[in-house]
């Protein structure tokens, strides 16, 4: 959690923006994860979100649907990704985040996941259908060792976006549209005020990410303008999903982050 606050704090100090990426650890397998992060973080990335694959992953759309049924098909699991990111820490020291579903948490065990994902090196966990009022004891273990990162949406009212983000840690994670992830040609046009109303309820309590839908420098540059992260998934999925680990897939993966850093850093 430390890694997470100091990249916050250095960013803030710069007067730039977070860009944070997500991928599908074990897409295309394992081995392939971690070059694909070192290619990420080589090309601008300042937080890596490593998606656990789950049977039914209901925040994602198609493109990490299919993401996380080919990681399951090479024998991902949760005990296979943490062993990765072990191997991820040997090479950089980039914030880590695990993005994942209750079920493989719970099922492993939250005091010995707590203990076996800080010891490998995540900085903090993501679990969108774990609301808020059940969240207290995975946030018990966690506390002072992971981030704990809330969700909002354009539906949370008022008084629960308080409660979400004084129970939370790392940053809010906002979501931009109501739906799944996938990647969209238009955001929606409130969105800019959206933030800018969240930002001011928040007080600065903790940093705001956007995400959901963002995948052109341009979306980049005008949701950057309004939030201190954006966060980007599916248009990176895309490009792993037809290219592999290959060079040439690792070049356009690089291309895409590299232009998503510049529109946001302009």
């Amino acid at each position: 959690m430390l890694r997470l606050n100091r990249s916050f704090a250095e960013l803030k100090k710069q007067g730039r923006k977070a860009l944070i990426t997500f991928i599908t650890a074990g897409d295309p397998d394992l081995e392939a994860t971690c070059d694909l992060v070192e290619t990420l973080v080589a090309a601008g990335a300042d937080i890596v979100e490593l998606g656990v694959p789950f049977s039914d992953p209901l925040a994602d759309g198609p493109t990490i649907q299919a993401a996380s049924t080919r990681a399951l098909a090479q024998g991902t699991t949760l005990k296979k990704i943490i062993a990765t990111v072990k191997e991820i820490r040997r090479r950089t020291e980039v914030s880590l985040i695990l993005m994942s579903y209750y079920n493989p948490l719970y099922h492993y065990g939250l005091e010995k996941l707590v203990r076996d994902v800080y010891e490998a090196g995540v900085d903090g966990l993501i679990v969108p259908d774990l609301p808020l009022e059940e969240s207290a004891e995975l946030r018990r273990l966690a506390a002072e060792k992971l981030a704990i990162i809330p969700l909002a949406a354009p539906t949370t009212p008022d008084g629960r976006l308080t409660d979400i983000v004084a129970a939370g840690s790392g940053f809010l994670y906002y979501v931009t549209v109501t739906g799944i992830t996938g990647t969209r040609t238009k955001l929606p046009e409130a969105l800019s005020h959206s933030l800018d109303q969240v930002k001011k309820k928040i007080s600065g309590k903790l940093p705001l990410a956007a995400g959901f839908g963002i995948s052109t420098p341009e979306q980049a540059r005008t949701v950057g303008k309004h939030a201190d992260a954006i966060i980007v998934g599916s248009a990176l999925v895309e490009i792993i999903a037809r290219q592999g680990a290959s060079k040439a897939g690792r070049q356009e993966l690089s291309g895409r982050v590299k232009a998503l850093r510049l529109a946001l850093d302009s």
